[in-house]
């Protein structure tokens, strides 16, 4: 016989620990906010190469002593390919900053380093696309709403969207802790997240919609409950093989898919709790029944069907 873990019967101190993560989360999103990246501020990206291996940590010390310390360091690709993220400065143009940056690299290390190329993002396109992530989150939100509205119930429809919301929140409270860089890539990550996150919700959500149909003799509790034990073991392979992967990343990718793995691996396990923990809760605190999704009867459809 399955075992039966009782995940609705604990909805309250689930639903305690998610108010207390995200009330923290607010409060560091508030106060410390996101460590925006040159994507969003605006700046000049430089991508250097060299012959052999880059020593990340001299020319991050160098880069400070010249008077850069707002420079981000990272490998690009592999180990021999450095790019250098520098916030705008108002007194020296494009060109100037780009010089003055490779005289001082030059200066201190044996190897000298080669130009491949310099970007230049202005505080008005960072600005733009600062707005059009949030819209892109908010868009998103919404059509998430009104799927879930046509395809179950506006009760289930508001427990996913708080278990998504809450994920996001959770996970963008993690950075701003963390102090981690927010950009496009990281962007894109917490997109993806929310496509995981209601995946995760939509298949819990199937298996209730099939027990609320089947099963007249249990309460809506139990009837959840049940659903959420026998999607268990979907769930938990289907998590811990997207979690391998990203820890693959995470350690393999590289700088450019740092933050964006962190994300996800945040995603991850949020996303998992929260169709567990949240989105099932939430339908039932709203007064989810079986009735809500048994068509209703049109009056004198029985006279219908006789010839």
């Amino acid at each position: 016989m399955t075992r039966t873990i009782n995940f609705i019967g604990n909805r309250k101190y689930a639903l305690i620990f998610s108010c207390l993560l995200t009330l923290v989360s607010i409060v560091s999103l508030a106060t410390r906010g996101l460590q925006m990246g040159i994507d969003f501020t605006g700046g000049t990206l430089i991508e250097i190469g060299y012959e052999n291996a880059a020593d990340l940590t001299v020319l991050r010390n160098t880069l400070d002593t010249s008077g850069f310390d707002d420079a981000t360091v990272q490998n690009f690709g592999n180990a021999k390919d450095v790019l250098i993220h520098l916030k705008p400065h108002k007194e020296l143009s494009n060109v100037e900053l780009s010089h003055q940056v490779m005289e001082a690299i030059n200066k201190n290390t044996k190897e000298p380093a080669t130009i491949h190329r310099v970007e230049f993002v202005g505080p008005q396109v960072g600005d733009d696309l600062a707005q059009d992530g949030f819209l892109a989150l908010l868009y998103s939100t919404f059509g998430i709403l009104i799927y879930i509205a046509v395809r179950f119930e506006w009760k289930f429809s508001t427990g996913a969207i708080i278990a998504t919301v809450h994920d996001v929140i959770v996970t963008l409270g993690v950075f701003s802790m963390l102090g981690l860089e927010f950009d496009l890539t990281v962007l894109a990550a917490v997109l993806t997240l929310i496509g995981y996150s209601l995946n995760d919700t939509i298949v819990v959500y199937d298996r209730i919609r099939e027990h609320f149909l089947q099963m007249r003799n249990k309460t809506v509790e139990e009837m959840m409950n049940i659903a959420v034990n026998i999607t268990l073991s979907r769930t938990i392979m289907t998590s811990m093989t997207v979690f391998l992967v990203l820890v693959s990343l995470f350690f393999l990718g590289g700088e450019a898919l740092h933050n964006f793995s962190i994300v996800l691996l945040f995603g991850v396990v949020f996303g998992t709790y929260s169709s567990i923990f949240i989105a099932s809760p939430v339908a039932l605190l709203l007064g989810v029944c079986p009735e809500d999704l048994i068509p209703p009867t049109k009056e004198g459809s029985e006279f219908d069907l006789m010839p």
